[in-house]
């Protein structure tokens, strides 16, 4: 089957670039233009699937794209990407028919989730299974913590209950929700998950449970809603405790009665949906300080399960950074060095398994060409990237190139011996050889046997 064509429009050529380069190892081809008038001309004379396109662009806009677009291709779906100070404009766009819209700055994850789920003819789970952070391959449970919570997750998904994960920012509720999925009987329909916190409350009950076309000012087109999107499958509500307590009840009813009824509309639909939630607050004192309903609370907090930060999980480091890597290059990446694995053990994680994957993508940027990634690769919380070897990976460093001059000195200069003594394998000891001699380190006389 060949891959389906995704059309990104933006302004800013380096940005343009990282995007393009994002879907294309996503899988997609691409095609790509810097304004909308070039991008209706590409429209003109190749087929596109999708489009992708900034708001803010001379001399044709992304409104105006979309404009024409809704007029001689009203099918074809179009995602909007904004900077925060112009959400607003997205918000219209919204209503205009914009599929759906990024944030600046977004995750290229996120970017290839929303393509994905709007692609025609590809169904929202039609991605590859999500994993601690990296949505590739099965989800990483290394740490008897984890092991334990996804044998829970995998009985929970068995039921109809709706689910309540919570947790600090980047410990993996995502991950944890799109398990539960996959391991249902729904997992043949769509998976649906919307950003409470990431949507102005003037458009998230429009974007939840739809509009007809004229149900308010700007409402040119008719919107489905997330509800009807999920209808047969799974939606998962991120970040709920955000909601604006006026929502709250609307969706406190839809969830009693199932079934929706978008504005505008003259009869409510019928609903088959299973609703999960998260948050990183404590729903339970919201409810004490007046911000969350208690109706609610109990109606989502059915089966309540709580995921564990990464400095509570020290097993998930190690697996979590190795899959990182893995997803980034293949059989061919780069291994993390055992010094290396220990500082990542040693760090604490404030930013969960989010922080961990920066710090390995920042990492194998530093490391490019050199097929080892250490210690002084690594700019942790509190630190910057330098050009010079930071103090405490330089001593390391440092102590490490002591124990491999020693180890090949009692080896009588053997590679191949002191490699088994260090636990390491030729080709990385023959890595670090070359880089001492670089770093003007004395060795003793070495050989290959």
């Amino acid at each position: 089957m060949s891959a389906s064509t995704v059309l990104v429009v933006e302004d800013d050529r380096p940005l343009q670039e990282a995007l393009v380069s994002t879907l294309e190892t996503a899988g997609f081809c691409v095609l790509s233009a810097s304004d909308g008038g070039e991008a209706l001309r590409i429209l003109d004379e190749s087929a596109v699937d999708l489009v992708v396109t900034d708001v803010q662009m001379k001399p044709v806009d992304g409104r105006e794209l979309l404009r024409r677009l809704k007029q001689h291709r009203p099918t074809l779906p179009v995602l909007m990407m904004t900077a925060f100070g112009t959400i607003e404009q997205a918000v219209a766009a919204m209503r205009d028919g914009a599929a759906d819209y990024l944030v600046k700055p977004f995750e290229a994850d996120d970017l290839e989730r929303c393509v994905v789920r709007h692609m025609p003819g590809r169904k929202r789970d039609a991605s590859v299974p999500a994993c601690a952070g990296s949505e590739r391959g099965a989800p990483v449970a290394a740490d008897p913590k984890m092991t334990a919570l996804f044998q829970l997750a995998q009985k929970v998904a068995g039921s109809e209950l709706t689910v309540l994960l919570s947790g600090e920012s980047g410990t993996g509720k995502e991950v944890v929700a799109r398990f539960i999925h996959e391991h249902s009987r729904r997992c043949d329909q769509p998976f649906v998950a919307v950003n409470c916190a990431a949507i102005p409350e003037q458009m998230l009950e429009a974007l939840l449970f739809g509009h007809e076309k004229g149900a308010f000012t700007g409402a040119q087109t008719r919107s489905q809603g997330k509800f009807l999107q999920a209808n047969g499958g799974t939606l998962l509500l991120d970040e709920i405790t955000e909601m604006e307590f006026s929502l709250q009840a609307k969706l406190l009813r839809v969830l009693q009665e199932r079934e929706v009824e978008p504005l505008g509309a003259s009869a409510p639909v019928p609903l088959d949906v299973r609703v999960l939630a998260t948050s990183n607050r404590d729903l339970a004192q919201a409810v004490k300080q007046g911000h969350f309903r208690e109706d609610l609370y109990y109606r989502l907090s059915v089966f309540p399960i709580e995921i564990p930060p990464l400095r509570q999980r020290p097993g998930d480091v190690a697996a979590l950074a190795r899959r990182f890597v893995t997803d980034q290059f293949g059989d061919g990446a780069p291994q993390i060095s055992p010094a290396a694995l220990e500082q990542l053990q040693s760090h604490t994680w404030p930013g969960n398994v989010r922080e961990l994957q920066n710090v390995i993508q920042r990492a194998l940027v530093m490391s490019a060409g050199e097929g080892l990634i250490e210690p002084h690769h690594f700019v942790l919380e509190g630190t910057v990237a330098t050009a010079a070897t930071p103090g405490l990976a330089g001593e390391l460093w440092e102590e490490e190139a002591r124990r491999i001059a020693a180890a090949l000195e009692q080896c009588s200069g053997s590679r191949k011996q002191a490699a088994v003594q260090l636990g390491i394998s030729a080709r990385t000891l023959r890595y670090k050889l070359a880089r001492m001699r670089n770093d003007g380190f004395d060795l003793p006389g070495e050989r290959v046997n």
